[in-house]
């Protein structure tokens, strides 16, 4: 076994279904089948002790079914979940709970192996957001991290009408204030306790919260897209809809942010345009 393999949980109360998700999770090769569940209570205790990577989820489970498994375990540390189950009425409230895919029995090959490719392509993804956020925290120890400079705000007259508040966001680092011009803002994301503002070709990393840089950006031009990203919307060229609820916004630079379905009722303002910069 290597570190690159999936560490994987199954969860079903039916022998012969775990029998053949584990016989072909290890064809795949890369899947690590590190226990099997019977029933939820034991999927929940071997989640929170095991901590797995991924879980098949069966649905339909004497007492607790797949969703009340899900309902208890803290979110912020939840695997990737793929439900497994025998009914397709399901599929939408799958889909609402951030599942990653969902597989009806008996499981088709071609579906199965489609599903296995979408895992390792979120898997990448986490890792390589694993890693950048530690290069962030890196660049921030060696280079110094920014602060807003609220008395700047203040003295900009931040709680002025919207239409003249924040037009300068200034940027405190170490002795100096960098007073960025919020139109040459692309987008912000979170990496971790740190905000990463990219305007053109710098990025100034700098402590805060999305919600504190919410509050200082005018709501215009700037829209929280996803819990981690927050974007200008004048940079936005297209709009591409997924078939799970979530959109893909193409910057002009072109960059592709995700607009997850927590936010979709923000799928109006780019399809009515943004107002522009003064």
């Amino acid at each position: 076994m290597t570190n690159s393999q999936i560490r994987t949980l199954i969860v079903d109360d039916e022998a012969l279904s775990r029998r053949g998700l584990e016989i072909r999770l290890r064809t795949a090769g890369d899947f690590d089948v590190i226990g099997q569940c019977t029933n939820g209570r034991e999927a929940i205790d071997a989640v929170r002790n095991q901590q797995p990577d991924l879980v098949f989820l069966d649905i339909q489970m004497p007492g607790l079914s797949g969703f009340d498994v899900l309902a208890q375990l803290p979110t912020d540390s939840l695997p990737m979940v793929v439900f497994v189950t025998a009914y397709d009425q399901y599929a939408i409230r799958a889909f609402e709970a951030r599942a990653v895919d969902y597989l009806l029995k008996p499981v088709d090959e071609s579906r199965f192996a489609a599903a296995i490719e979408h895992i390792r392509e979120l898997r990448q993804q986490r890792n390589a957001a694993s890693q950048r956020d530690r290069l962030v925290e890196l660049l921030a120890d060696v280079s110094g991290t920014g602060e807003i400079d609220a008395e700047g705000l203040l003295a900009r007259g931040a709680a002025a009408h919207a239409a003249e508040r924040n037009t300068v966001l200034p940027i405190r680092e170490g002795r100096e204030t960098v007073r960025l011009d919020t139109k040459s803002i692309d987008w912000i994301d979170a990496a971790g306790d740190y905000m990463c503002i990219h305007a053109g070709p710098r990025t100034h990393i700098l402590r805060g919260t999305m919600k504190e840089l919410e509050d200082v950006l005018d709501p215009r031009h700037f829209q929280r897209v996803h819990r981690s990203t927050i974007v200008n919307l004048a940079r936005v060229k297209t709009l591409r809809s997924h078939m799970n609820g979530e959109y893909f916004l193409t910057l002009d630079g072109g960059h592709e942010l995700k607009l997850s379905r927590t936010y979709r009722d923000k799928v109006e303002y780019f399809l009515k345009g943004p107002p522009r910069l003064n």
